[in-house]
């Protein structure tokens, strides 16, 4: 893939900024895809040229600090940053269609599944920030979590398949799919036990306002 071979030799070349620098300008909306990116900077990690653990925390922060321009490009600018041409180009009508659809239906998780979805992320990110649906606190809650999933996988596939690169192709390949589901299912998973200790927190809060009801009933009986 000469994208990911541009990518090592560029990481090899200039180091830990270069990958800072191409995460960011990738949350912006630049096409060159980010687990491709994070993974030619667990290669060069894995040649020699770079720390793995490093690597992880400067994935994390690139891709948090182009993230959170999105958002805050959106918060400060509201509808008129669809005017600029870049993000025009980016955000096309279509995409700002769907991503509201989507956020209607499943609200703030959106902003964790996000992260697995190419597409729709940059346009997810700064529609949060136009509607103000979430705080930039919360914002950074939802996708630093995801992050923090995705960013280390893609470092290591990278690191552990340095001298592999048809193999580590073919686990990027797969990989977008198979993290995107385990995303959904671990929202699906966290929301459900979620669901289920408010469900039972109110069953206990009933329980105890049924017995003072009782008690005091017991106490207000002449007889």
């Amino acid at each position: 893939m000469p994208v990911l071979d541009q990518l090592i030799r560029l990481f090899t070349e200039h180091g830990y900024l270069a990958v800072f620098g191409v995460l960011f300008i990738s949350g912006l909306g630049l096409p060159i895809p980010e687990d491709i990116t994070l993974t030619a900077g667990g290669i060069i990690a894995g040649l020699g040229y770079a720390n793995p653990h490093v690597m992880c925390l400067i994935g994390l922060v690139g891709v948090l600090f182009g993230d959170s321009m999105m958002y805050l490009l959106g918060h400060f600018l509201g509808a008129r940053a669809l005017h600029l041409r870049w993000v025009s180009a980016v955000v096309t009508p279509r995409r700002y269609a769907k991503v509201q659809h989507r956020f209607d239906r499943y609200g703030n998780r959106m902003l964790f599944v996000a992260r697995f979805l190419p597409g729709l992320r940059t346009a997810v990110f700064l529609i949060a920030g136009m509607t103000h649906r979430v705080s930039f606190a919360r914002f950074i809650l939802f996708d630093g979590a995801a992050a923090l999933i995705s960013v280390p996988i893609w470092v290591y596939l990278g690191y552990f398949g340095a001298e592999n690169h048809e193999l580590v192709l073919a686990w990027i390949k797969r990989g977008e799919s198979a993290i995107a589901v385990g995303a959904v299912v671990l929202v699906a998973a966290v929301g459900w036990f979620w669901w289920r200790r408010r469900a039972r927190a109110r069953s206990r809060l009933r329980a105890f306002r049924a017995h003072r009801a009782a008690r005091h009933a017991r106490g207000a009986d002449p007889h």
